[in-house]
């Protein structure tokens, strides 16, 4: 393994800065101490920085030499509303909001990566460092990209990174093509002849057409879906009546869908549609839709990845970097970013998950043993881009 040693001396200090984010964590949009603590640490190293981008995000830009070429190197900074169940010194001290993606860890590599940078300026071009919020569920990505991220701060390329629990420190992984799923939401209401439930031949029983369409629903991915092209269909809220003898006159479904292609994306959706609607028809039932397609997938393109994972190869080792894992039906906001620029989004290591230690688990936290590798990863990256042709 080839971490860059100014990463290691410095580990202590970046656990620090780690532990003081993880101690205070804010929600999406609500980064403001997050981004001050960012912003005084850019300031520090000499960098530009720019701020109120989506809100609460921040870019800040190290420039080198002639050429006009630059990268974006993006983390994320927000945290989920979850009640910390851990009990070391550096727990949350904000009850119900917690770092339990490691979103502090991410902002800490950053950082890490442009003070090695701004001290060794062996590149030629120019890096614009993206610390962005609110990736958990509100699209930070696309709030700072309709400020005009890429317009104010142009790029040909885009990387970003995140941790894995279950993958071994010092071990990266990576895939070119789709490696996160597209994030829809959708919401089906409904509504009929409410009754006596001793009398239901008088009413519009909505509980049982309900129940039939989210059966329904599940043959969508068995049945009408290519078997390689893959899905989840998930009906995750189910609300209707308060008391024991009575048909409600409504009842409310929701889930969430997530696809890897924009073919697949649009039949589930209108499959859902189709079906639920012919069902209350059936029963006489009427039917409200809202359906949102909140993240697209995140697509890696094929030349950046091969950059990454030479930067990955560089710093773990050829043997210890899996070149194509497997997509992850999880979704990520920075497939907005991969929309508009190619890119690439690698996962790192965080070690075993055993113990209540995978995503958005209570009991997370960020493991520090990954700083100094994620950082030389980002050099690396950079070495990689701004010391070769186009």
């Amino acid at each position: 393994m080839q971490i860059i040693p100014y990463f290691l001396e410095h580990k202590k200090k970046y656990s620090g800065w780690r532990q003081t984010i993880h101690s205070h964590p804010e929600l999406a949009f609500q980064e403001v101490a997050t981004s001050d603590f960012v912003a005084e640490r850019l300031n520090e190293f000499g960098l530009t920085v720019a701020r109120g981008i989506g809100k609460t995000g921040l870019v800040a830009t190290l420039k080198n030499g002639s050429s006009k070429r630059a990268i974006g190197i993006r983390a994320d900074m927000d945290a989920l509303p979850i009640q910390e169940l851990n009990d070391f010194a550096h727990k949350s001290k904000r009850p119900g909001v917690m770092h339990a993606c490691g979103h502090d860890g991410h902002t800490v590599m950053l950082l890490a990566a442009a003070e090695y940078l701004a001290s060794n300026l062996f590149f030629d071009g120019v890096i614009h460092f993206i610390f962005q919020p609110a990736e958990e569920g509100e699209a930070g990505a696309r709030a700072m990209m309709d400020d005009g991220l890429f317009e104010k701060f142009p790029v040909e390329s885009v990387y970003a990174v995140h941790n894995w629990p279950g993958l071994d420190v010092g071990k990266m992984a990576m895939r070119p093509g789709p490696a996160m799923a597209a994030f829809d939401t959708f919401k089906a209401e409904i509504k009929g002849k409410g009754g006596h439930a001793a009398l239901p031949h008088l009413a519009s029983d909505t509980i049982q057409v309900a129940a039939q369409i989210v059966l329904a629903w599940q043959t969508i991915v068995s049945r009408n879906i290519k078997p390689t092209d893959p899905a989840v269909l998930s009906v995750t809220r189910m609300h209707g009546g308060e008391a024991w003898a009575v048909i409600p006159k409504s009842v409310e479904l929701g889930g969430t869908v997530r696809t890897f292609s924009e073919q697949v994306q649009n039949l589930v959706e209108e499959r859902m549609k189709k079906i639920a609607g012919n069902i209350c028809e059936a029963n006489d039932c009427e039917f409200s839709w809202h359906y949102q397609k909140r993240y697209p997938a995140t697509v890696n393109s094929d030349k950046e990845t091969r950059i990454a994972l030479s930067a990955a190869q560089d710093v773990c080792g050829m043997e210890f970097v899996d070149p194509s894992t497997d997509m992850v039906t999880g979704s990520e906001d920075f497939g907005f970013m991969l929309q508009e620029k190619p890119g690439c989004y690698a996962f790192i290591g965080n070690g075993p998950g055993e113990g209540g230690c995978m995503l958005h688990s209570p009991t997370f936290d960020f493991n520090d043993d990954v700083t100094p590798i994620g950082a030389s990863y980002w050099v690396n990256i950079v070495k990689k881009v701004l010391n070769s042709s186009p």
